[in-house]
């Protein structure tokens, strides 16, 4: 059954699911995701005359879409907001000779165990959600998302030196946040 190029509604009961998904796996946040699908159907609706019909519709509809989650990437990469007093926050856990100043609580349960553990997930995500947006990202693009260095790099607009102190920044937050709500806590794994 052909697509109705001048009927949305088509569109979005035919593709909204699949861009969703696609969305929600790229940047890690539903309402984001749900806000870059709305505007990869109006930005198909306004140049719907130049789809040409040399490939699928959905595969043209993803395109749409990749440019916006790129575009996004690329916005939030030039104006980060770096909260300084966050990371100041974080003291140095390392001693002049790169060893850590102390040592992480013990678990309770395995690393296997806390990845099938939903409240441990929702921990994480507040964590990350706390995070200024641009380590965030590229936290979760990198580590949640397996997305290669040079993709990361292409998507936000930096070099992978700066990439990598991102990581380093983010992965020194996350580690405070985690020991504070969850391995310290009652609920996790300190003994």
């Amino acid at each position: 059954m052909p697509v109705k190029i001048s009927d949305p509604a088509d569109w979005v009961d035919r593709y909204g699911d699949a861009l969703l998904r696609y969305a929600c796996a790229r940047v890690a946040d539903r309402p984001l995701a749900e806000d870059l699908v709305q505007d990869t159907f109006l930005a198909a609706f306004r140049h719907r005359a130049q789809f040409d019909g040399k490939s699928s519709f959905g595969t043209w509809l993803v395109a749409i879409l990749r440019r916006k989650i790129i575009d996004h990437y690329r916005k939030a990469g030039r104006s980060p907001d770096l909260d300084a007093e966050t990371l100041a926050a974080v003291e140095d856990p390392f001693t002049s000779k790169g060893k850590w100043t102390f040592s992480s609580k013990k678990w309770r349960t395995g690393p296997a165990d806390l990845a099938e553990n939903a409240e441990f997930w929702r921990v994480l995500a507040d964590c990350i959600s706390t995070m200024p947006s641009h380590l965030a990202q590229s936290f979760q693009l990198r580590e949640l998302g397996k997305v290669s260095v040079d993709d990361v790099v292409r998507l936000t607009g930096i070099t992978a030196k700066h990439l990598a102190v991102r990581l380093h920044r983010s992965r020194l937050l996350l580690r405070e946040c985690l020991e504070r709500k969850w391995f310290r806590g009652e609920r996790g794994g300190a003994t």
